[in-house]
């Protein structure tokens, strides 16, 4: 609850508790703060136990958080087997620097339509794989992938 507050900012939450309340008053007040804070906490606890004994077996995990749509969104990508998979066979960095060579007018490192020569002239419909002509390095303006 709280993971944030460090040292310093205890410490100075303390003086100014023993400033405004006084050093006899305090111990009553904190235990009066303690109480609240355990009555607010149990009748949460029965809350959830009444919305799940309500909502029927299917809900026995659900938590007040699920509720939350970044949660919710995290949650529902974490369990799919199918987005880790394509997460996993995308390479973002491999793609960047395949637009970065074609922008630049370079040629890519090695390509599967480029590693068998007959490939390209077996296959029927135009060849997106040949550039065009590149313009002169005096006139083009440079690239810059991190930029965009």
């Amino acid at each position: 609850m709280f993971n944030d507050i460090g040292g310093l900012e205890l410490v100075t939450i303390v003086v100014l508790a023993i400033l405004v309340f006084g050093p006899d008053k305090l111990p009553k007040v904190i235990q009066d703060v303690t109480g609240l804070i355990r009555k607010i906490r149990a009748f949460s606890d029965s809350a959830k136990q009444d919305i799940r004994s309500e909502l029927g077996p299917e809900f026995k995990d659900f938590e007040f958080e699920d509720l939350n749509p970044k949660t919710f969104i995290r949650k529902q990508m974490g369990e799919n087997e199918d987005l880790k998979e394509l997460r996993s066979s995308f390479d973002l960095r491999k793609e960047l620097n395949e637009v970065t060579d074609a922008v630049n007018g370079r040629e890519p490192e090695s390509t599967p339509a480029a590693a068998t020569p007959g490939a390209a002239a077996a296959s029927t419909g135009p060849d997106l794989l040949k550039k065009p002509a590149a313009p002169a390095p005096e006139a083009r303006t440079p690239f810059d992938a991190d930029a965009t």
